[in-house]
């Protein structure tokens, strides 16, 4: 029920953080990995194709020669995201504008295309957009990040219900406090990495290999019968109480 080898499966973000430990991971299954990102570290036997998401015109094109090269797409991961800080959030529109492009409109355009080659193709894929806690929950001076991961978790839901006659699914995966490059100035902070440990359930940050199980999970048969819904891997984080 869990199997994916032989699926094509793009991973945008595919370079560092969560996104690299996804594309291992799905290596590892035997699928066929297709990595996005603007640059590439190291090789780890994925398809890496170079794009700075900030340029939405040249998404299309790259997405034309992936789906040439591999006839179908069976999978899509919008994994790739920002968190950009600013002096006065709610006065940079350029850093307010990058975030959009990166953490909402891309993915409207990666998925719309991959979703429009699933149904040519009549292959019953699986989407997965990975949100955040903060598209809930409130957090200060970050208004640009929260708005555009709510805005994805609702998009979940958009792309879900218009796609899901096709045999198309569509779910988010909303990850807690997990140790990665966007993360560690926070985690490196003695009293930030101690106050939100102890508000985990579990009582530790989350890792990117974390992600993993859940995102198997949601590209294999054994969710077909899972579309429009979230899986918060937090550790359980935003259930803790008083």
């Amino acid at each position: 029920m869990f199997e994916i080898v032989g699926k094509n499966i793009i991973v945008t973000g595919g370079n560092r953080g969560n996104g690299l430990e996804i594309s291992k991971s799905l290596i590892s299954k035997g699928a066929n990995v297709i990595r996005i990102d603007k640059s590439f570290d190291n090789e780890i036997g994925a398809d890496d194709f170079k794009i700075d998401l900030l340029n939405l015109k040249k998404i299309n094109p790259i997405l034309k020669k992936i789906i040439s090269q591999y006839k179908t797409i069976d999978g899509l991961v919008n994994n790739a995201g920002v968190s950009l800080s600013s002096p006065n959030p709610y006065k940079d529109i350029e850093s307010y504008n990058k975030t959009m492009n990166i953490n909402l409109n891309s993915i409207f355009i990666f998925t719309s295309t991959v979703c429009s080659s699933m149904k040519d193709n009549k292959i019953k894929g699986s989407i997965i957009n990975i949100t955040s806690l903060g598209a809930d929950m409130a957090f200060s001076n970050n208004p640009s990040y929260q708005v555009s991961k709510s805005g994805l978790k609702q998009l979940t839901k958009a792309f879900a219900i218009d796609w899901g006659k096709y045999g198309i699914r569509v779910n988010n995966i909303a990850p807690g406090y997990m140790i990665t490059k966007m993360t560690e100035k926070s985690f490196n902070k003695k009293n930030t990495n101690i106050l939100r440990k102890n508000r985990t359930m579990l009582g530790r940050w989350g890792k990117p290999e974390d992600l993993s199980g859940a995102i198997i999970f949601l590209l294999s048969d054994a969710s077909s019968y899972i579309t429009a819904a979230e899986i918060k891997v937090d550790g359980g984080w935003s259930s803790y109480g008083i």
